[in-house]
């Protein structure tokens, strides 16, 4: 919990916000004076009274406790305001953090299953006012006026008998106790909790997203989606349930504990009164003393309670943030990306099998991209082609083996430094919600448009963007532009090969982003590949193999290796299995052509 505390107050010191840690000792402060000043006006004012004061100092002395009411709780007022700003400019620098993480960390750890559960309880988190990253400032606060009060009431009570003090304590500890206990129920199933909670948002994604719009209702999928959700739903509202019967049962706990804490305070006061002659000022000053002893002490143990459930959902973040990096990133030796040096990728004895796969996806594979060489690897679906390609790029690392740049092994160098050798377009790729511009540059900062402009009309894509009325200036993704527009496929294929010219990479990478077009427009868009990336590096990934005809190489991966390896023409007179392949799919190449 120490550490939790440090970790929020050490993110406030860096992100600029240092005023959070001094306003809300001050916050502190204020509220204990608060508190005092209500104690005593009471029993002040009614020892005036009984003394037979003048009007004059009755007044004056009304008076003053009223400015001194008036001042201080402007002051606290003040403060508060001032620092609900600087609370949730920290909990956003906790946003910006995770966001960063998930779009930084290895790319393995996005399908790990502990991480995503993390991310899920995370969001949790920092999701609003309320949430712990930023509710542990009003927690912090409160703990340290409770502690401050509660010394002063000490040091005021001590004239009165210890074993009520000693009451006082041990009943307000046992009550502590019980809401520990509660709260430590809940931070044992956890995950349990977090499980639902993915399932519910996969769901509800699913059911708002566009790309399955179609599928909904072609299939008549929406009343299966809404029985998982209800299904899910009701084990996750029972979960609930569950964990509400043991607050209740710990609520029930305190509430008894409080009347007998309250009922011993109260029954020796009223005996000081009836034996000691104790006045009706000193009575009254006790016994709002013992009330705000009380509640100091519970406030107390309250917060530390409030501050110990906080604090499991801060480490919840911090494991989010510093979960293990399974790359070389910063740490790794530096690498820069020269566009016009020729580079070698080597594979070396590379094996990959996935978690919990009881074989290996593939095995012992031996490859090298020449410098310049224009490789296709081809396949049927699930050869492990991409899989392959994500060795190659360097998002997952070998089960064995190495994968070697220039004779070196990637998992030495800076794993981002490696990203930016490629240029790729993958089967899923991502349209910003942004500009053409955007869109192209990958970037809304430090944009060429002199360069966006060539690499457009190298992608046969220029004319068409200057028939719309903002050119360049288009938004894409209607999700969140409402005037922005649809590219068709071809289109949006055509972009994808601006991005990838605009980066100007030593590789160029295509794992099967035409799969979705024809055979035909699938061709003529690799034609169009070839054409704009003449002497780079380039790998061509598909499963139809009339596609790549045009490349230097060709290897076919089947049974989790290197089947065959060869030029079209040559594996074409080899009569092995890519030219089986061939042959099953060419009458689906043909323009015009019929299926016999």
């Amino acid at each position: 919990m120490a550490q939790n505390v440090w970790f929020m107050i050490k993110l406030a010191w860096t992100s600029g916000e240092k005023k959070v840690i001094a306003l809300s000792l001050l916050s502190a402060l204020t509220a204990v004076v608060l508190s005092l000043i209500n104690l005593y006006v009471s029993p002040t004012i009614l020892s005036v009274v009984e003394r037979r004061a003048s009007v004059s100092e009755l007044i004056f002395t009304i008076l003053a406790f009223v400015l001194a009411l008036m001042f201080i709780s402007a002051v606290s007022a003040y403060i508060y305001k001032n620092t609900i700003y600087g609370r949730i400019s920290v909990r956003i620098e906790l946003i910006t953090l995770l966001n960063k993480k998930a779009a930084t960390t290895s790319y393995p750890n996005l399908f790990e299953d502990k991480y995503q559960k993390l991310i899920a309880k995370s969001q949790k988190s920092i999701n609003s006012n309320h949430a712990a990253t930023e509710a542990v400032w009003t927690t912090l606060t409160d703990i340290t006026s409770n502690t401050l009060g509660f010394l002063f009431y000490v040091f005021l009570l001590s004239s009165v008998q210890p074993i009520l003090m000693l009451v006082i304590l041990t009943t307000t500890i046992i009550s502590y106790y019980v809401s520990y206990r509660a709260n430590e129920w809940r931070y044992h199933h956890r995950e349990e909790e977090a499980e639902y909670e993915k399932q519910i948002y996969y769901l509800s994604s699913q059911a708002r997203d566009l790309t399955a719009a179609k599928d909904i209702r072609i299939f008549g999928l929406r009343s299966w989606i809404e029985e998982l959700y209800h299904k899910t739903m009701n084990a996750y509202m029972a979960f609930h349930q569950k964990a509400q019967s043991v607050y209740i049962w710990a609520k029930i706990a305190d509430l008894i504990l409080s009347f007998l804490r309250n009922g011993v305070a109260y029954a020796y006061l009223i005996g000081l009164v009836l034996n000691n002659g104790l006045s009706v000022a000193e009575f009254l000053l006790y016994f709002s003393a013992v009330g705000g002893f009380t509640a100091w002490v519970s406030g107390i143990l309250s917060g530390f309670n409030t501050l110990h459930q906080q604090s499991l959902d801060i480490s919840t973040v911090r494991e989010s943030l510093e979960f293990d990096e399974l790359f070389k990133f910063e740490e790794g030796e530096p690498l820069k990306a020269e566009a016009e040096r020729k580079y070698e990728i080597c594979l070396e004895n590379v094996s990959f099998r996935y978690p919990n796969a009881e074989k290996d996806t593939l095995s012992n594979i031996n490859l090298r991209l020449h410098p310049g060489e224009k490789l296709a690897v081809v396949g049927l679906n699930g050869a492990g082609k991409t899989t392959l390609i994500k060795l190659i790029c360097g998002f997952l690392d070998p089960t064995e083996g190495r994968v070697l740049l220039d004779g070196k092994d990637i998992r030495g160098y800076n794993r981002r430094d490696y990203y930016i050798m490629f240029s790729a377009v993958f089967q899923t790729f991502s349209l910003l919600a942004g500009t053409i511009a955007t869109n192209v540059a990958q970037d809304n900062l430090d944009i060429d448009m002199d360069r966006i402009k060539e690499c457009t009309k190298k992608a046969g894509l220029h004319d068409k963007i200057e028939s719309l009325k903002d050119g360049y200036e288009t938004y894409l993704n209607r999700q969140v532009f409402e005037e922005a527009i649809l590219l068709s496929g071809g289109e949006t294929q055509r972009l994808m090969l601006a991005r990838a010219l605009y980066k100007d990479a030593p590789f160029i990478v295509l794992d099967e982003p035409t799969a979705a077009l024809d055979p035909i427009a699938e061709s003529e868009i690799y034609q169009k590949y070839n054409e704009m990336t003449s002497g780079k590096s380039s790998i061509y990934i598909s499963h139809r193999l009339a596609s790549t005809r045009f490349c230097d190489r060709i290897i076919l991966i089947a049974d989790g290796g290197i089947s065959e390896e060869g030029t079209h023409t040559e594996l074409m007179k080899r009569g092995g299995k890519y030219a089986e392949l061939y042959e099953v799919q060419s009458k689906y190449y043909k323009e015009g052509g019929t299926e016999s």
